[in-house]
């Protein structure tokens, strides 16, 4: 066999067709004619087949454990090379719709050409149709129409170009233009690699000289950088993001931007096993690790690209999806998407131009619903904001798979997104809430996929509480978290300016902050508070307060030592403390009580913003989760979350 090609100098061909048309005999006579198999293979099939009592056959060089060929079928998708003098060729070999499907996500399916079988004696079959339709469905444009097992119906031409009259007329309408259709029999090797005397009255060239004539692949170095994280991992003091490039180049001093959170740092380096010398690139559709210069949080199934040129983020996606399961998909079922390395919570919101993808035939009232073999126009929105491009931008990061349960539903390709010019801090999307009556509690949970509850930031002044409030707040919102920070200062510019800062007033300001934050809750949002809030029997009320709603309630003592705190003094109110010119002054003249036994403590003087965040993050998706327990089930204070 030959060495492996660069990916730029491979053509990768995806062969469909419906079951029993002869795609393995096609692919076993390609490798058998084109001296690609390596030594002692054919033989080895032989005397298997002599062995069993059986003929041999083509399709046996891939289907080669007995087990395959007593299943004559082809069981999984296969991914094999051969070469000729010209160019390598990678061969993707799908033997139905769902593993089709599934290979869109893993790039398997990413082909640049594709020979779609016909069998000349049984002709264009309903599945013969729906392997078009998903030829149009992935963009494939280098297309051949190879006509098998002619020599079932002795060579005849009219029959042949019956057939071809046919075929072209369904796949016209998608889109589908075959840049040939070639009469072949793969088992005697007809019009596989040369003319054949039996066809003389066919002119155009054999299958593998049609290959030939077909276009390499663009490079995809030059396309927008995405580097899909699959898993990250600790090696001594490093973390390292690995994952695969599926476009774009990558090399050491980059900026990076991890979606959908919008973390940002720099390449510090490229990791290799067995590199002799430093990495500094790598492009698209290798494999890598890389470190960071800022340890920012990030993890599997986000999307890094270059700071100038995002993906789309957000909850809606418009696509055209091919649905397979014998359930049909339905509004507001509860569906897994599945697109690179991101898995997320999804439903239908909406359906449009529903197509039978064997007839064409579109429903002009479409009924709420896709059934096994139609294809549609949808909106899905996902439970959070994912990362995703429109297929006609990057291939890879615009398709996905849609999951019901632990099956394939079905797949699709993105379309129509808007791309926006600059990178923003939050996400911005319309607000999708609706209410239809009097809604209940659980209505809100099960709207949003999430539940109110209330995180009780405390701690001194300077001491970070705004800081991570507010960086929750936002990672929190772009994964489709509901979320609102009530500030301490913002309270007093409205329902707390008549209060001072007595022991009195400052209770009393508390409790409106917990009663706030109780309504806000159970209108489902995720309250977090940056209130000093010094005294422990107020922040108990508070608890109480919240509790007795049956909102889930977590203090966090932000628990930063006082002369860190007076260093920081970014509102140089401990100077002002200092020179008398703040009287009770938290810390100064005026005490503050840390929780004995809070739920989360993050002593910011030894942890970084970003492991403090990760703390807090954990703490929040657990007590907003729609499955957190009732209120005589929730944990005690000073309980591990």
């Amino acid at each position: 066999m030959s060495t492996t090609a660069p990916e730029s100098q491979r053509l990768k061909i995806v062969i469909v067709g419906h079951v029993d048309h002869g795609k393995s005999t096609l692919i076993g006579r390609l490798f058998y004619d084109t001296n690609s198999l390596p030594d002692g293979k054919v033989e080895a099939i032989q005397k298997a087949c002599e062995a069993e009592g059986m003929e041999f056959e083509y399709a046996f060089l891939l289907d080669a454990l007995l087990e395959e060929q007593e299943q004559n079928i082809t069981i999984d998708t296969t991914q094999i090379q051969f070469r000729t003098a010209q160019r390598n060729y990678v061969i993707i070999d799908a033997p139905g719709h769902k593993e089709f499907l599934k290979n869109m996500i893993t790039g398997a399916a990413s082909a640049d050409a594709a020979i779609l079988l016909i069998d000349a004696h049984e002709g264009v079959q309903e599945q013969s149709r729906r392997h078009g339709y998903l030829l149009s469905l992935l963009g494939v444009k280098q297309v051949i129409v190879a006509v098998n097992k002619m020599d079932l119906i002795e060579f005849n031409e009219e029959k042949f170009h019956a057939l071809q009259k046919e075929y072209t007329a369904f796949l016209k309408p998608l889109g589908v233009t075959p840049s040939h259709f070639i009469p072949i029999s793969a088992k005697h090797g007809h019009n596989i690699t040369k003319a054949s005397a039996q066809l003389a009255w066919y002119k155009g060239p054999s299958i593998l000289d049609a290959l030939e004539s077909f276009s390499l692949p663009p490079s995809q170095d030059n396309l927008p950088l995405r580097f899909l994280v699959q898993d990250v991992y600790r090696f001594d003091e490093r973390r390292i993001i690995a994952g695969r490039i599926e476009a774009g180049k990558l090399k050491v001093g980059d900026e990076l931007v991890f979606w959908p959170d919008r973390k940002r740092s720099k390449v510090k380096s490229i990791e290799a096993w067995s590199a002799k010398e430093p990495v500094t690139s790598v492009t698209a559709g290798q494999s890598v690790a890389i470190t960071l210069t800022e340890q920012i949080f990030a993890e599997r199934g986000q999307i890094a690209s270059h700071a100038d040129n995002g993906p789309v983020e957000d909850r809606e996606v418009t696509a055209r999806i091919f649905w397979l399961h014998d359930e049909p998909l339905r509004h507001y079922g509860n569906y897994t998407l599945k697109l690179g390395t991101q898995s997320v919570e999804a439903h239908l919101v909406t359906i449009n131009n529903v197509i039978d993808s064997s007839t064409l035939t579109t429903s002009k009232e479409p009924s709420g619903l896709v059934a096994k073999n139609e294809v549609a126009e949808v909106v899905l929105r996902t439970r959070k904001p994912i990362a995703f491009d429109n297929r006609d931008v990057v291939t890879e990061t615009g398709r996905f798979v849609l999951m019901q349960g632990s099956r394939i539903g079905g797949g699709g390709i993105i379309h129509g997104a808007e791309y926006n010019a600059k990178t923003p801090d939050i996400i911005k999307s319309e607000n999708i809430y609706w209410s239809e009556g009097e809604v209940t509690r659980e209505d809100r949970i099960t709207h949003f996929n999430h539940r109110g509850a209330v995180i009780w930031l405390t701690g001194l002044s300077g001491s970070g509480k705004s800081t991570l409030a507010k960086a929750l707040e936002t990672t929190l919102f772009v994964r489709g978290i509901g979320a609102y920070v009530l500030d301490g200062d913002n309270l007093r510019h409205g329902i707390a300016s008549d209060l001072g800062f007595s022991a009195a007033d400052r209770t009393e300001n508390i409790r409106r902050a917990a009663h706030a934050a109780r309504l806000l809750a159970d209108a489902g949002l995720v309250v977090i508070t940056a209130l000093i809030s010094p005294f422990a029997e107020d922040r108990n009320k508070a608890r109480e307060i919240i509790t007795e709603a049956d909102i889930p309630f977590a203090e966090v003592y932000v628990n930063t030592p006082l002369e860190v705190c007076e260093q920081r003094d970014p509102k140089q109110l401990y100077a002002k403390a200092r020179a008398g010119e703040i009287k009770g002054f938290t810390g100064i003249d005026a005490p503050y009580e840390p929780p004995v036994k809070s739920e989360l403590e993050l002593p910011t003087d030894k942890l970084t913003k970003e492991e403090c965040l990760a703390r807090l993050l954990h703490v929040a998706q657990e007590i907003s989760s729609a499955d957190y327990p009732d209120k005589e089930e929730e944990k005690s204070p000073g309980a591990s979350i």
